[in-house]
C-alpha cells in the first residue's frame, strides 16, 4: 500500500466519485477504507467501525468469507476468463444456471441471462420484455411503467424508469415511453394518506388509470422493487405487489421485480417477491450474488417468457444483447460459493431477527430525537431514517446538519449511508444482536452531537 500521507493528499483529486459532487469530494474527502473483517471496516487512520452499509447493500456474508475468496482464486488459476457468446461456454456458468433455477424455483424462475451487475440486469430485462411482445405479435407494446421513488440503476434504460429526479434531470432526455405512478410511501404522497392499506389501493387505482390513459396494448412491462431501497427503504403494504400482479395479468403486461437489493436474504426471505406471495415474469439480481467480491448479475426468467423465446421458429428470438463479461467464469465460481454459504448459514433467518431488533431500536431513537421524521424498515436488514428540521411540517433537514449526524455516528463507531435526507442501514446479514445495539447507540450519539 502507498504511504498514508500520499493517499490522503491524493484522495479524490484524480477521480470522480459516484453519486457525489466533485467539488464536495475535494472539500470533504471520503473515508479511505483499507481493511475489512466480518461486519467491520477499518480506515487509513486505524479507526474500526461496524459497516451498517454492508458495502453497498451487497456484502451479505461479511468481508471475510473464505469460501468465496478460495473459489475466486481457484477459478483464476484454472480458467480466468472465456466468453459465453454463441459457440462457447464454461463449466462454472452451466453449474450456476442450475443452482439459480433451483434457488428461485419458488418464484417461478426457470432460466437465467448473465450480466455484469444490477444496472445491466435491469437493462437486459427491459430489452427482453420488448422482444417478448414482438415475438408474440404485439410490437406496439414498448412502454414501461414504474414507481416514483423507485431506483433501477443509472444506465439510460434504468435511469428512464427511475423515480427520483436526481438520477434523471441532469441526463434528460431519457428513453421515451416511461411513465411513473405514485409510490406507496405513507410518509409523503400526493394523496395525503398515512394508512398503508388505503394508500396501496390509491396507488393501484393510479396504476389502472395510467394504463387506461396510455392504452394497455402499448405497455410492455411494469418494473418495481418489492421493497423500495435507494428511494428511502419503503416497504409497501402487503396488498400492493399482489395487486400489481393481478393488474398486469389482466392487461397482458409483464411484471419485472428488481431484486438487486432484495434478493438472497436481505428482506428476511430469499427474495423480496416471496414476501408478498408474488411470482414475477422476470427478476433482476446482482449485488449479493457474489457478496460484492466480483461484479456479476443475472436476470431470472419465468416460464411464460422462456416458452415464448424457446418456442419461436422465426429466428426472431435470437437475443441480440449481451456483455463481454456475461457468464464470466470467475464471477460464476464466486456466485456458486456465495450461494452455497448463503444457504448453509440460512442468513435470511438472521436478517429477519436482527432486522426486527434494529427496527425496534431505531423507533426508540424517534422518541428521543426530533430530527427523526420517519423510521422505515421491518423487513429484514434494510432500514432508513428520514430526517427533518420540523417534525410537524415534515420540513427536510439541511445538508449541513445531516452531515454532522453522519460524521458523529461514524466517530462513535458505525458507518451508515447518507443520501439526501435519509440515513440508510443495510448491514451484513451475519450481524449479531450485540452489533445491532452498537448501531443504535452510535446513532444516538450522532443525533445528540448534532
Amino acid at each position: 500500500m502507498k504511504d498514508s500521507n500520499f493517499l490522503k493528499e491524493m484522495n479524490a483529486r484524480k477521480m470522480w466519485h459516484p453519486m457525489a459532487h466533485p467539488a464536495e469530494m475535494h472539500a470533504q474527502p471520503p473515508k479511505i477504507v483499507v481493511e475489512a473483517e466480518g461486519s467491520t471496516i477499518t480506515d487509513i487512520d486505524g479507526h474500526t467501525v461496524i459497516d451498517a452499509v454492508g458495502g453497498l447493500w451487497n456484502v451479505n456474508l461479511g468481508f471475510s468469507c473464505q469460501p468465496i475468496k478460495d473459489a475466486i482464486t481457484a477459478q483464476m488459476d484454472r480458467l480466468p476468463f472465456y466468453s459465453t457468446f454463441k459457440g462457447t461456454t464454461n463449466d462454472a456458468i452451466i453449474e450456476l444456471s442450475e443452482v439459480l433455477a433451483d434457488f428461485f424455483a419458488p418464484d417461478g424462475m426457470v432460466r437465467s441471462f448473465f450480466t455484469s451487475g444490477g444496472g445491466d440486469s435491469v437493462e437486459t430485462a427491459l430489452r427482453l420484455s420488448r422482444q417478448y411482445h414482438k415475438l408474440r405479435g404485439d410490437p406496439g407494446r414498448i412502454k414501461f411503467l414504474s414507481l416514483k421513488k423507485g431506483y433501477h440503476g443509472t444506465q439510460f434504460g434504468g435511469a428512464s424508469v427511475n423515480g427520483n429526479a436526481n438520477f434523471r434531470a441532469p441526463y434528460e432526455p431519457l428513453l421515451p415511453g416511461c411513465y411513473h405512478i405514485p409510490a406507496p410511501y405513507p410518509y409523503r404522497n400526493p394523496f395525503n394518506e398515512s394508512d398503508p392499506a388505503r394508500l396501496a389501493q390509491l396507488c393501484l387505482a393510479a396504476l389502472e388509470d395510467e394504463i387506461a390513459f396510455q392504452s394497455a396494448d402499448t405497455i410492455a412491462a411494469f418494473i418495481m422493487e418489492p421493497v423500495l431501497g435507494a428511494g428511502g427503504v419503503i416497504p409497501p403494504h402487503e396488498s400492493f405487489m399482489p395487486g400489481v400482479r393481478e393488474i398486469c395479468d389482466r392487461h397482458g403486461i409483464l411484471l419485472i421485480a428488481d431484486e438487486v437489493i432484495t434478493g438472497f436474504g436481505r428482506t428476511g426471505d430469499w427474495s423480496g417477491s416471496r414476501h408478498w406471495g408474488v411470482q414475477p415474469d422476470m427478476m433482476c439480481t446482482a449485488k449479493a450474488i457474489t457478496n460484492g467480491y466480483f461484479p456479476f448479475g443475472a436476470v431470472m426468467i419465468g416460464e411464460a417468457v422462456a416458452s415464448v423465446f424457446e418456442g419461436d421458429e422465426t429466428g426472431k428470438a435470437m437475443i441480440g444483447h449481451g456483455y463481454t463479461y456475461s457468464g464470466h467464469p470467475v464471477g460464476a465460481a464466486a456466485a456458486l460459493a456465495c450461494l452455497a454459504e448463503t444457504k448453509r448459514l440460512d442468513v435470511h433467518h438472521n436478517a429477519a431477527a436482527r432486522g426486527a431488533e434494529l427496527f425496534a431500536g431505531l423507533k426508540t431513537l424517534y422518541d428521543k430525537h426530533d430530527l427523526i421524521g420517519d423510521v422505515r424498515g421491518g423487513h429484514g436488514l434494510m432500514c432508513a431514517l428520514e430526517l427533518v428540521s420540523d417534525r410537524d411540517r415534515k420540513t427536510p433537514i439541511d445538508a449541513k446538519t445531516i452531515g454532522r449526524v453522519h460524521e458523529a455516528t461514524y466517530q462513535a463507531g458505525v458507518m451508515v449511508r447518507l443520501s439526501g435526507v435519509n440515513l440508510y442501514m443495510s448491514p451484513p446479514l451475519i450481524l449479531t444482536a450485540e452489533q445491532v445495539n452498537e448501531i443504535v447507540a452510535a446513532l444516538d450519539q450522532g443525533f445528540s452531537a448534532a
